[in-house]
């Protein structure tokens, strides 16, 4: 797994690229999505790119994001590369993405 970071200049945004392997879990993954508090947690899906899973989104600078990633539905998992974990009292911790 992996987050790119791109921050542009004219303006206070950052083009955040979530990649999540296909070989990271045991199985296969035929759906990856990442949900976060920048959108409600509301599954945003990765597209599938040469076996791997990516999706880049628009995140407001100068903030964190909490964040997890759902595979096939009902698997949860965390980003190696996150910046932070944090409890998120139910099952485990979530990622955490700084952009500041």
């Amino acid at each position: 797994m992996a987050i790119r970071k791109k921050f542009l200049k004219s303006k206070p945004l950052c083009k955040v690229s979530f990649d999540f392997s296909a070989n990271r879990i045991a199985g296969e993954a035929k759906k990856v999505e990442v949900l976060g508090d920048f959108n409600d947690w509301s599954p945003i899906p990765l597209r599938k790119v040469k076996g791997d899973f990516t999706r880049t989104v628009d995140l407001e600078t100068g903030k964190e994001y909490q964040f997890r990633y759902r595979i096939n539905g009902d698997l949860w998992e965390n980003d190696e590369a996150a910046d932070a974990y944090v409890n998120n009292g139910i099952s485990g911790d979530n990622s955490v993405i700084r952009l500041n």
